[in-house]
């Protein structure tokens, strides 16, 4: 049995109310009485803001009663307020009033005293007992609106639990819920019109009642009554046992495609009411897949590669990630080589938005973090573009990542206190410019091994075109030299971070080219550049050091399975 008055206090009448023009009256100059007026414009009311001349406005109660979307009469509160400023129709008593002055003021409780003498709903904040009302705390997607009530007795635990309850719903439910309305009404309009309904669509039944008793009821052949409407029968069944997420990415051509075999007077047609005969409309994931080891994958970015239709991956996406797509799962590398990334990128953007409009589940599979150099930003632009906006989710970078396998703190107290990430590789494959010598910053150049002799070079070197010393130009700009990196500067390279070939190579920028040459390539890498890479290890009087091999992730591993 469930009673109301077995917590001590009777449950709230929660209702949704149309306050369009309606005149509210918020006493008070603080962000709250910001906020109510806020409130009131959105939902079509009328704020009046009574407060002295006195008292310091926020600002963006300065700027809505700039614009006119707020009135401010500059006074103390008079009885006769509540029943001289309203609107006409009603005689002038205001329609709803908002104390933000708090429930030690005192006025506040005078006030409550003759809202409620003259049956004004009002709101005192921080003061429940002085209440006829309070403001649920709200989710609102289109037409569907949530509100969570915890009465006055924890305001972030009411907007804690508006926050759990709407992120279980699915994106897009607003949309839904205006299209499947729109079926609604035209269902009834029609069955109206042919003579099948006795009266016209009149709202919707209240949301209190649930469904009814009658709900599933066999419609037989001699129910004449109930085969009439069987449309709207459909429709119903639908919105109570449809999964959300279904339901939210229904489209027109669903509903038309099922509403053809549901026409009055008809059999019921084999499985129009099936969860496949809806569109399947594709899904696209881009996905970092982190610097190599396949434990650094999300979680997240793992269900993708497990659930992906087919799964476009960067080359260098290293051999143990690409070992977890399972066999059944279509897979593209791309053919990306000098001279052609261009031309690959187009093959793969084409491929997937041809999967796509198959109504297949996408997956592209980039290296690192698909924002940090991986032209994740221009594919989500081309995607969402021809109408499939993609989730896109992080990876762990190895402009963070590889540096710390190899011992190097990117910032280190009194050492590095800050980390510029830059591309070796500009736009063409064109080298961009050098950043300047700041000696307190690591430098993370990814892309850039394979041009390491001209990098290294234009660090430590003017190029002809820049100034050697500071000068005006003829429009009064001034160009300043650029600092310099001196030669001795430590610097890293790392390859394929994480993974159980890793190799570091740490010198100086005097010796790294040198050394890179003699040790060969083993892609991908990248050059760290700063004091910081000469903290865990400090320079051992060698023109160069190798390191071979890294096991951590797979030792910590064999560890946790030890546990289990």
């Amino acid at each position: 049995m469930r009673d109301a008055s077995d917590n001590g206090s009777p449950a709230p009448l929660l209702t949704a109310v149309n306050v369009e023009s309606q005149v509210h009256l918020i006493i008070g100059a603080n962000p709250l009485a910001a906020a109510r007026c806020a409130k009131s414009v959105e939902a079509g009311a009328k704020p009046i803001l009574l407060t002295p001349d006195t008292e310091t406005l926020p600002y963006t109660l300065v700027e809505r009663i700039e614009n006119g979307s707020v009135q401010w009469i500059r006074s103390e509160f008079q009885d006769d307020h509540l029943t001289s400023l309203g609107r006409e129709e009603v005689d002038h008593v205001v329609d709803t009033v908002f104390v933000t002055l708090g429930g030690n003021h005192p006025t506040s409780a005078h006030i409550s005293k003759l809202c409620r003498r003259l049956r004004i709903p009002v709101n005192v904040s921080d003061a429940p007992e002085l209440c006829t009302f309070s403001l649920l705390s709200t989710y609102s997607d289109g037409p569907l609106h949530i509100g969570i009530t915890t009465s006055g007795r924890g305001c972030k635990l009411a907007s804690r639990l508006r926050r759990e309850i709407s992120s279980g719903l699915p994106s897009n439910l607003g949309n839904a819920i205006d299209r499947l309305g729109a079926v609604r009404k035209r269902l009834w309009a029609e069955d109206y019109a042919a003579g099948l309904c006795d009266a016209p669509l009149e709202g919707d039944e209240d949301d209190s009642t649930g469904q009814r008793h009658t709900f599933n009821t066999l419609v037989t052949e001699d129910d004449i009554s109930a085969a009439k409407t069987r449309r709207m029968r459909w429709l119903s069944q639908i919105c109570e046992y449809w999964p959300l997420r279904k339901l939210a990415a229904i489209t027109d051509d669903d509903i038309t495609t099922i509403l053809e075999a549901y026409t009055s007077g008809k059999e019921n047609p084999q499985d129009a009411n099936s969860l496949e005969t809806l569109s399947q409309k594709g899904k696209i994931v881009l996905a970092g897949s982190g610097p190599g080891h396949p434990d650094l994958l999300t979680r997240a970015t793992h269900n993708a590669i497990q659930t992906a239709d087919i799964i476009l991956a960067d080359k260098l996406v290293p051999a143990p990630v690409l070992d977890l797509i399972p066999r059944r799962t279509e897979v593209h590398i791309a053919r990306k080589f000098p001279g052609n990334a261009d031309q690959a990128q187009e093959e793969f953007l084409k491929l997937g938005l041809d999967s796509l409009r198959r109504g297949r589940h996408v997956l592209r599979l980039k290296q690192g973090d698909p924002y940090l150099y991986g032209r994740g930003g221009e594919e989500f632009e081309f995607f969402r573009a021809h109408g499939f906006t993609p989730v896109v989710l992080p990876g762990i970078t190895s402009a963070l990542s590889a540096p710390l396998f190899a011992d190097i703190p990117a910032t280190h107290r009194g050492v590095s206190d800050q980390v510029l990430v830059c591309t070796g590789t500009g736009r063409k494959g064109a080298a961009p410019d050098p950043p300047t010598y700041v000696p307190s910053q690591t430098v993370v150049f990814l892309m850039a091994l394979h041009r390491l002799s001209a990098l290294v070079d234009s660090l430590t070197t003017l190029t002809p075109t820049e100034p050697a010393e500071e000068s005006e130009s003829e429009s009064g700009s001034v160009s300043r030299p650029r600092t310099l990196w001196p030669k001795d500067t430590p610097c890293a390279i790392i390859e394929r971070a994480s993974c159980t070939d890793q190799r570091v190579i740490r010198s100086t920028l005097e010796h790294v080219t040198a050394a890179f040459e003699a040790e060969g390539s083993r892609p991908p890498g990248l050059l760290v550049v700063g004091a910081s890479c000469h903290v865990l290890h400090p320079a051992q009087g060698k023109k160069w050091v190798v390191e071979e091999g890294f096991r951590g992730l797979d030792e910590l591993s064999v560890e946790t399975r030890g546990l289990e």
